[in-house]
């Protein structure tokens, strides 16, 4: 599902809302949960996962293209952990 297609489908659920309401709303649920990870905190939504941050150590790299040692920096990445009931409904036989 992209951007565009939940959009849609929140709208088909919200009649009553503009569909300029729904952008704006969708806008600051996820700049609200890249705000808080920013910051270093987490953000859990229970029944569906929570949102974190993981280190990356700084290591060795190589270029693909002249395929020279390349030293890459460590840096934060996002990490989501699926929530039990999301697991349950994936694997749901």
């Amino acid at each position: 599902m992209i951007r565009s297609e939940l959009l849609l489908a929140l709208a088909k659920e919200n009649p009553e809302l503009r569909a300029d309401d729904i952008e704006r709303i969708a806008d600051v649920f996820f700049d609200e949960i890249v705000q808080r990870l920013a910051e270093g905190g987490r953000v859990e939504l229970r029944g569906f996962g929570a949102f974190s941050t993981r280190e990356r150590e700084a290591r060795k790299g190589r270029n693909p293209r002249t395929g020279d040692s390349v030293e890459v920096p460590g840096k934060r990445v996002p990490f989501f952990k699926p929530g039990k009931e999301m697991r349950e409904r994936l694997n749901d036989d």
